[in-house]
């Protein structure tokens, strides 16, 4: 077995909105595929799947899917999930937790559990842009009704 890797993927940033519209436009279906995806499903409740579903995203046309299961779900507030991002033979795990303050919604995230092997730590950096990728066009998405 191959150890983790110490250190953590984390992004923030602070969304002039409320926990609520920032949680709907991240944590349903529609809500990804107004700004991020095409065909995702969200089963937002404990035991629960996600499903991430890109077809023929930026320059590159991208097309993949990605899904995982749901640990945690309090909408305006917190979402967990794993997924297997490098390797199916194992998870990593993906928090998101919402704070309201006076100037909106501080999103905070955290993934971890990537194993220290080429593969994964190649996975890692890859999901470090791409979840500040994420967050950054929820941002925009969220305040000022911009998508892809």
């Amino acid at each position: 077995m191959n150890e983790i890797i110490e250190e953590e993927i984390k992004q923030s940033t602070l969304i002039r909105a409320s926990p609520e519209k920032v949680y709907d436009a991240f944590f349903t279906g529609d809500g990804l595929d107004s700004w991020f995806t095409s065909g995702s499903e969200v089963d937002a409740r404990p035991g629960g799947t996600i499903k991430f579903s890109w077809k023929n995203w930026g320059p590159d046309k991208y097309t993949q899917v990605s899904e995982g299961q749901v640990l945690e779900a309090e909408r305006g507030k917190r979402f967990v999930f794993q997924w297997s991002p490098d390797n199916p033979t194992y998870v990593t795990t993906i928090e998101i937790d919402l704070e309201a303050t006076k100037e909106g919604t501080i999103l905070r995230l955290r993934e971890h559990g990537y194993r220290n092997t080429p593969s994964g730590r190649a996975s890692m950096a890859e999901c470090a842009a791409g979840w500040g990728e994420a967050v950054t066009l929820l941002k925009f998405y969220v305040e000022h009704d911009i998508t892809y």
